[in-house]
């Protein structure tokens, strides 16, 4: 078990196992463009309506200057977010809870790094109860968009970029249809996977929509809790990489782990008969 997902997570950073074991080099993908026209005007499409969304938020808002807005980069990009809205929080929450909840899904919906620091921005605006259900609300539904949008044109893009990952997650995920559940959790709450690769994966290799959102729902609460925490210290930190420390990974690790165990404790109850 362990074994495997260390494999798929060397698959998930551009290193590909040779049949005999061996490390080979991920092969070039075609230069073709993947997506039809039709594809590409629906990814448009989505595009628009997110960029509508956020024209309406901003249109709302009080006559002022927000040159200061921009999606955040940095530390520092979130200290001048935070030292800008938090005003703006009060008054005019509504559009402030909008105007977050539709750039944190554009970011998931399209792949955008960066989510990290919208988490923390939540925990520095609304603490800490109320910035883990406004992280998990928009993280999911951005997971969600992203998992219909790559049902409609993924195939492609991730054939084209990722074929050997996509091969291999998907006998993952067929030899563990049984326990699927557990085992979105698992990657969900630990760092074996990136999560952009399993919003944009899961349904080409035909995880459930249900699977897929409940192990969402409950698999990001977790790391979460740990961003938003400390957003509420935003000053305390110093890099991205103060957030995960040796701790933080092992306690998402644990709960990774007890997350499949159901499912170990099944397969070995199956095999005994």
């Amino acid at each position: 078990m362990i074994a495997e997902e260390i494999q798929l997570a060397s698959l998930c950073n551009n290193v590909d196992f040779n049949s005999d074991g061996t490390v080979g080099i991920e092969s070039k993908s075609s230069s073709k463009f993947p997506l039809t026209f039709w594809e590409m005007a629906v990814a448009s499409g989505v595009v628009l309506s997110f960029v509508v969304g956020l024209l309406g938020v901003y249109l709302t808002m009080p006559a002022s200057d927000y040159s200061f807005l921009k999606l955040p980069r940095s530390l520092e990009d979130i200290q001048i977010l935070r030292d800008h809205l938090e005003s703006y929080t009060s008054d005019y929450t509504i559009q402030v809870l909008v105007g977050y909840c539709v750039v944190y899904i554009f970011m998931q919906t399209f792949m955008i790094p960066g989510t990290v620091f919208m988490s923390l921005l939540a925990g520095a605006l609304f603490g800490v109860f109320k910035g883990v259900a406004l992280v998990v609300f928009s993280a999911t539904a951005g997971a969600s968009s992203c998992y219909f949008l790559s049902k409609l044109i993924g195939r492609p893009l991730l054939s084209s970029l990722w074929p050997d990952k996509l091969v291999f997650f998907q006998a993952q995920v067929a030899k563990r249809r049984k326990g699927l559940l557990n085992y979105m959790l698992f990657l969900r709450v630990t760092p074996t996977l990136p999560n952009t690769f399993i919003n944009v994966a899961s349904p080409i290799v035909d995880v459930p929509y249900h699977i897929f959102f409940l192990a969402t729902v409950i698999g990001i609460i977790p790391a979460a809790y740990v961003t938003v925490k400390a957003g509420i210290a935003l000053g305390e930190l110093r890099s991205i990489a103060d957030l995960y420390d040796f701790h933080s990974i092992a306690t998402l690790f644990l709960i990774g782990v007890v997350s499949v165990t159901p499912t170990l404790m099944t397969r070995n109850q199956t095999n005994q008969t």
